[in-house]
């Protein structure tokens, strides 16, 4: 039998097997791991992560009463995400299109 990890060395592994760039087969090899122990540990971290997104999450919210928000105008929204990354859309942006840039920026 196989040693067992923390669900934190599980999802470590994912991070540096989604970073190295090594095919499943390679990666296990030099980790001297199973391909089912690591699908297993991707298909846990894909479920947590998609209970997390459909959750009931709050989010700290600061509204700016001056005529700008940041390089914006007064009819923009701008988000300020963690890392520094911000997002800014004026009136009239594509919803879907920032939809679809937001599920990239969570995955990264």
């Amino acid at each position: 039998m196989g040693r067992r990890r923390s669900r934190a060395e599980a999802e470590q592994l994912v991070a540096a097997y989604e970073a190295s760039g090594l095919s499943c087969i390679d990666f296990c090899r030099q980790q001297e791991l199973s391909l089912a122990t690591l699908a297993r540990y991707r298909k846990r971290q894909r479920q947590t992560q998609g209970e997390a997104a459909t959750g009931n999450r709050w989010l700290a919210v600061e509204v700016s009463g001056g005529a700008t928000v940041g390089s914006g105008t007064a009819n923009s929204l701008a988000i300020a995400l963690p890392g520094g990354r911000r997002i800014e859309v004026g009136r009239g942006f594509d919803a879907q299109t920032l939809v679809q840039l937001l599920g990239v920026l969570e995955r990264h």
